[in-house]
């Protein structure tokens, strides 16, 4: 590998050059005095001209596969969500639970969690945070309690399949695990960690939210269908994401890549979207999906697999998997409980999709140590559930959790990184410790 990295300038070791130029930018990112999508870039840039890599290897080092298929899934959100679906189902929570605080503090954790498996985290969480900060606000009750609830579940479900969290494309994309395979391994510890923090979630606050009548009233007034904007739409959209699902189920037998399931979903709804307004609207429609989309977390990505490819090139992950198959003693069981808890506490410091793209190539490399690509699938089982759960640590643990306390400190809920991780991390701890169990049982 450290052939790419002979045109260094100076005559420095390449290694250490990669090793700095990582470290210089994880720690920017963590700071975040500065755009972390600017940041990565730089990362990426500085990796070319400083002569780790060429521009050639550098290219090869980015995933095109997580691109489309962020991408693709980024769009099906943007025009699905003009339905208004998504606030349907936030505002049905609330009536299913009869307005009773305790039960739409459940009912809101769960709608959170399902759409979190089928939806990125921070898209979920940007559409239900403001609905529920409404409801709070007609029932005269706390916010935080919910909205920290959201965070959890937001997080926990994203874990449960392959396209709900970053990190889970990541590990699909980059080492050919399908979606059948997520739902298979991890959802059936899903719902047990769902459960358990839900139970915890109540006893420390549900118990404790109170409402008048007058106020649950209120809520349930609230006419959930007119939520709905555009029901062609939302027919529509309906289709579309039933097709997209059933495919990704299917991709292996299909031979079909996520992204190119996602891109083609996304280019057929764009289409009947166009069709269905043959005027002015048409062309405001297709600007503003394409807007919507986070270029910032796109190029967030691009500039980090390059960063990571160059640290790749230079020899490093091959030297740290040969050091911690050492030190587990070249035991599977012990490096996957290594992995589980290393992930989760560091996702917890550091923002968990950086940590999973540094992650990926380094467990790559213990393979030969363990019989090769395919005796090693338990390890990826334990970097999804320690950097998925571990995310829930802190307030910087993934970005769901920054969306939430963005939008709750604009609304006048406050979230302190003290306050927040005094709850989070030994709960989060505990959603690891069951991961435990369960991946002792199961894989080893």
């Amino acid at each position: 590998m450290q052939a790419h990295a002979s045109n260094i300038y100076f005559g420095m070791n390449p290694m250490w050059v990669a090793t700095a130029l990582l470290a210089i930018t994880y720690a920017v990112i963590i700071s975040e005095k500065v755009n972390r999508s600017i940041v990565a870039l730089l990362g990426a840039a500085a990796m070319v001209l400083v002569g780790v890599m060429d521009q050639e290897e550098a290219l090869k080092g980015v995933d095109w596969n997580t691109i489309g298929l962020l991408t693709g899934m980024m769009i099906l959100v943007s025009i699905s969500r003009r339905s208004g679906m998504f606030q349907f189902v936030a505002v049905w929570s609330a009536q299913a639970a009869k307005a009773h605080p305790a039960r739409m503090l459940l009912l809101l954790q769960i709608c959170t969690a399902v759409l979190s498996a089928f939806l990125d985290n921070v898209t979920t969480v940007l559409l239900i945070v403001p609905v529920t900060l409404a409801i709070t606000q007609e029932l005269d009750v706390p916010a935080y309690p919910y909205l920290f609830a959201e965070i959890f579940a937001s997080n926990i479900g994203g874990t449960a399949t392959l396209i709900g969290d970053p990190p889970n494309i990541l590990i699909g994309s980059q080492v050919g695990l399908d979606f059948n395979a997520f739902v298979l391994h991890l959802t059936p510890i899903i719902l047990i960690v769902m459960a358990v923090q839900a139970i915890m979630i109540h006893l420390i606050w549900g118990k404790g939210l109170k409402a008048s009548p007058e106020r649950e009233a209120l809520v349930m007034a609230m006419q959930p269908k007119l939520s709905i904007t555009d029901w062609l739409l939302l027919k529509q959209s309906l289709a579309v994401l039933a097709v997209v699902m059933i495919a990704f189920m299917l991709a292996r037998p299909l031979h079909l890549e996520p992204a190119t399931i996602a891109m083609a979903g996304a280019a057929v709804l764009m289409l009947l979207d166009n069709w269905a307004h043959h005027n002015e609207k048409a062309a405001a429609n297709i600007h503003q999906t394409f807007g919507d989309v986070e270029w910032i977390t796109i190029f967030f990505f691009i500039g980090l697999f390059i960063v990571v490819h160059g640290v790749e090139v230079a020899g490093l992950l091959k030297l740290l998997a040969d050091q911690l198959v050492a030190a587990t003693g070249g035991n599977m069981a012990h490096a996957g409980y290594a992995i589980l808890w290393s992930s989760a506490v560091l996702s917890a410091i550091v923002d968990n999709i950086p940590f999973v793209a540094t992650m990926i190539p380094l467990i790559k490399s213990m393979a030969p140590a363990f019989g090769g690509p395919d005796k090693i699938e338990p390890l990826w089982w334990c970097l999804s559930l320690g950097a998925c759960l571990g995310g829930n640590g802190t307030l910087i643990g993934a970005s769901a959790n920054l969306t939430v306390a963005g939008i709750g400190e604009r609304s006048g809920v406050p979230f302190r990184f003290v306050t927040y991780s005094l709850y989070a991390f030994p709960m989060m701890l505990v959603s690891v410790a069951i991961c435990h169990v369960y991946v002792w049982w199961r894989y080893f």
